[in-house]
C-alpha cells in the first residue's frame, strides 16, 4: 500500500490544539483557528458527530463543558447545534465552515473521535461524511483518530489523505470506559503498519516507548500531544519531530 505523505508543514509548524485559545477564546473555535492562522501555526482540531450526520468542530462528547448545555452532542441535530454557543459566543462550528475559513493557509490535523465508545470497531458515519469533505481541499490537511478501526475505514474511503493514529501509553486511570485488554493491545500500537497510517501523533509523556523508537526509525514521522511549556517542548522534540502544543508560544 503506497501511502500519501505527511506535508512537509506539518514538521515545521507546530500545531495549535484545539486552535490557539486562552481564556477568552474558546477552544475549537472560530476565533482559536483565526488566530493561529494569525500567527503562524497550524491547527489541530476535533471532529464529532450531530445526531443527522453532519461533522462539527467539538472535542467532548458532553456540551456541557463548553457550553452550559448538559446532554451528548452526538443527540442534537446540526441545525439544533447552531444555537448552541461556546463560552466565548460562538455557536459550534461544522468542518465545512472551518474547511473554507482555513482555506489551505495553515496545515490542518483533524483527529476524529472514536464513536465507539471503547475503541472497537462500530464506527464509519463520522469517517465518511469527514472524507466526503476533505475530498478536494486545496491544502495541507491530515487526518488521525485513537481507533485504529477509524484508519482502516480512512484507508479505504479517503487513500489520498494522509492519515495517522494517535496513540499513548493507555494507562486505565486516563481511559476508564475502555476494557482493559483493549488498552494493554493498544499500547504496542500494532495497528500501524497494518491499518495505513503513515504517522503517529503520541502522547509527549511516554515518548520514551520503545514502539515509538521503531516506528520513527522505519521513516514515519512522529508528532506529538500536547506540549504545555518551554520545557517540555525541548524534551519532546529529543524524540518528536513536531509538537502540537497549547498554553505558551512555541
Amino acid at each position: 500500500m503506497k501511502l500519501p505523505e505527511l506535508h512537509a508543514d506539518f514538521l515545521t509548524k507546530p500545531l495549535a490544539h484545539r486552535g490557539l485559545h486562552n481564556d477568552s477564546i474558546t477552544e475549537n473555535s472560530r476565533a482559536a483557528f483565526m488566530a493561529a492562522i494569525n500567527a503562524g501555526y497550524g491547527i489541530e482540531l476535533d471532529l464529532q458527530l450531530s445526531a443527522d450526520g453532519a461533522a462539527m468542530v467539538f472535542h467532548d462528547y458532553n456540551m456541557k463543558r463548553l457550553t452550559g448545555t448538559s446532554g451528548p452532542i452526538q443527540a442534537q441535530t446540526r441545525q439544533q447545534l447552531k444555537s448552541q454557543f461556546l463560552n466565548n459566543g460562538e455557536n459550534i462550528p461544522s468542518l465545512q465552515e472551518i474547511l473554507d475559513l482555513v482555506k489551505g493557509q495553515v496545515p490542518l490535523l483533524l483527529e476524529l473521535k472514536d464513536q465507539d465508545g471503547a475503541l472497537g470497531p462500530d464506527i464509519g458515519r463520522l469517517e465518511q461524511r469527514c472524507a466526503d469533505l476533505v475530498r478536494g481541499y486545496q491544502g495541507p490537511i491530515a487526518l488521525m483518530s485513537f481507533n485504529p478501526h477509524s484508519i482502516y475505514a480512512l484507508a479505504k474511503i479517503a487513500p489520498d489523505v494522509a492519515r495517522g493514529l494517535v496513540t499513548d501509553q493507555f494507562n486505565k486511570s486516563d481511559w476508564q470506559l475502555v476494557p482493559q485488554n483493549r488498552l494493554t493491545e493498544l499500547r504496542d500500537i500494532p495497528d500501524f503498519a497494518k491499518c495505513g497510517a503513515g504517522f503517529i501523533s503520541h502522547n509527549h509523556k511516554h515518548l520514551d516507548m520503545p514502539i515509538v523508537a521503531k516506528i520513527k526509525q522505519s521513516g514515519a514521522p512522529v508528532l506529538c500531544w500536547t506540549v504545555k511549556s518551554a520545557k517540555q517542548e525541548i524534551a519532546a522534540r529529543k524524540v518528536a519531530d513536531n509538537i502540537t502544543f497549547e498554553g505558551y508560544l512555541p
